[in-house]
């Protein structure tokens, strides 16, 4: 890759959490664990990353609208605002970059209220239930769509 993308790496509510809260369903890995390992992967892949995490819902919000036109890609894991935030999804669908949504768990095999994500209505694709490689998964997809965009 000869351009250094930029790509930013959301994560909503309780993903601070990560590796404590509930580690049968998303295992033991920290989110500092998958910041790391997106970092390290980034850096192979000639991306430039930005990893944040927030419990509000208006802070994903202004972050999006920060990045609408300063970043190559978006990947987002919105955890509980997948199935209520109707305002992430508007501020994303204002974004001309592609937009990756990750799930660390497979929504579909869980309670009903999960299987509806508001942010897959925008999103240019979805992974859930890889565990937290879904995020490596994105970044390559997006290195790999980069790529051959700038050929």
């Amino acid at each position: 890759m000869t351009i250094a993308h930029k790509i930013l790496v959301l994560n909503g509510p309780n993903l601070n959490l990560l590796g404590k809260r509930q580690p049968e369903i998303y295992g033991r890995e920290t989110l500092d664990d998958v910041a790391m390992e997106c970092m390290r992967l980034a850096a192979e892949l000639g991306l430039s990353i930005d990893f944040r995490q927030s419990n509000a819902e208006h802070e994903l919000i202004a972050w999006i609208h920060e990045a609408r036109e300063i970043v190559s890609g978006i990947v987002i894991n919105p955890a509980g605002y997948s199935h209520t935030s109707v305002a992430i999804m508007d501020a994303l669908a204002a974004c001309p970059c592609p937009i990756i949504e990750v799930h660390i768990s497979n929504i579909h095999r869980r309670e009903a209220f999960r299987h509806h994500s508001y942010v897959s209505n925008v999103a240019t694709g979805v992974i859930c239930g890889c565990g937290t490689q879904g995020y490596t998964l994105a970044l390559r997809h997006l290195a790999a769509d980069l790529e051959k965009a700038i050929r």
